[in-house]
């Protein structure tokens, strides 16, 4: 009568964190060069590439829409993170164009 549910942890290994840092600098940075701003430094391109990644999947998983792949994963986190630009700069009132 009801589903039997399986909790699966992905494993975090150096591999894995290094792949999740290069997508997010990569993400991170091209969102900053897209969204006109300056960029926020290696360190905050990276952060705005992993929490745009978390975005941009929870939305793609929304309209069933996934990243598959290195460039699929960067392509959700790109828009993901060009996402969060936009709602970092209205929260904050910045206008600032290079």
């Amino acid at each position: 009568m009801f589903a039997a549910t399986t909790l699966t942890l992905a494993a975090i290994d150096l591999g894995g964190i290094v792949w999740w840092l290069l997508v997010g600098l990569i993400a991170g940075a091209l969102a900053s060069l897209v969204m006109r701003g300056g960029g926020y430094g290696i360190v905050g391109d990276i952060v705005v590439g992993l929490v745009g990644a978390l975005i941009g999947g929870f939305l793609a998983s929304l309209v069933g829409l996934g990243g598959y792949g290195f460039i699929g994963t960067t392509i959700v986190a790109f828009i993901g993170a060009c996402i969060l630009i936009a709602i970092l700069r209205a929260v904050s009132g910045s206008t600032r164009r290079v």
